[in-house]
């Protein structure tokens, strides 16, 4: 690999310590680096449209948000990410700042574990017409804002009637998604190598709508047919889009993937571990 991204946030003044290591450990890789790295490192930077298309990877110092935030950069291509966790929690971002380097050489090498992740492609709807189309790699999320009304959920899956789920909205969610907000509203863990889609409904009004998990290569549709103000789709907790009576979500298997640089002396299950505590008092 001769071109690699860095990505992080702004506010991370440990990143560029980081970066200036990499830039020693591997002089003949081009790091590709956005504005606010570029500056306190003294380089020139690269737009967005450099860095999606010539890298061959990106290392991201972070956190899952920001590894979120690469992946919807890099949304349509295959390029590996490589999270260094920077961050609070780090389900994704599971390299350790210690360990970067060599994680970075066996990148580089070809020797990394990598796992494939499953995206969702979502498309929404009114009155037949397509005005959104995008792609997630944690949930795509119906919700509604400041008032407190509960409003109606019709979803169907494969053309087949699942229910109206009356509730404070609805969360669709990969299996790496199923550590964020649907864990936090009752859904279940789903390890990573399933293909599947966790429907998650928030805060429902009949106790028994459970969240489910569906297969991930059948279609749901979801149609808001309740008359409530202040309801909003919102894409991976960044982008936010106010939905309408009668508006029309669709919800499938993306074909892209994720291709994730694994911790090679930790599994999936370590991970939950590690960041949920278990077997602790």
């Amino acid at each position: 690999m001769k071109h690699v991204a860095l990505i992080t946030r702004p506010d991370k003044p440990e990143a560029v310590a980081l970066a200036k290591s990499l830039f020693a450990e591997f002089p003949s890789v081009r790091f590709l680096i956005e504005p606010h790295l570029a500056i306190p490192l003294g380089r020139a930077a690269d737009d967005d449209a450099t860095i999606r298309e010539q890298a061959e990877a990106a290392i991201v110092l972070g956190g899952d948000g920001t590894l979120i935030y690469a992946a919807r950069l890099f949304r349509g291509r295959n390029v590996p990410l490589l999270g260094v966790n920077l961050g609070s929690l780090g389900f994704m971002t599971e390299i350790p700042a210690a360990e970067a380097v060599d994680t970075v050489r066996l990148l580089l090498d070809g020797r990394a574990r990598v796992d494939s992740r499953m995206k969702l492609a979502c498309r929404l709807f009114r009155a037949e017409q397509l005005i959104l189309e995008d792609e997630v790699l944690n949930d795509v999320v119906i919700n509604k804002g400041a008032l407190a009304r509960i409003a109606d959920h019709e979803t169907w899956l494969d053309g087949a009637f699942v229910a109206t789920f009356k509730a404070d909205g609805v969360i669709f969610s990969t299996p790496t998604g199923s550590t964020a907000y649907s864990l936090s509203a009752g859904g279940p863990i789903v390890h990573p190598s399933v293909d599947c889609v966790i429907v998650t409904p928030i805060c429902p009004h009949a106790l028994t709508q459970r969240p489910i998990v569906v297969p991930g290569d059948q279609l749901l549709r979801v149609i808001l047919t309740s008359d409530v103000a202040d309801v909003y789709l919102t894409i991976d907790g960044k982008a936010g889009h106010a939905l309408q009576r009668g508006d029309r979500l669709e919800v499938l298997k993306s074909p892209h993937r994720l291709q994730l640089v694994r911790n090679a002396t930790l599994d999936y299950f370590g991970i939950l571990r590690q960041k949920l505590h278990w077997g602790e008092r």
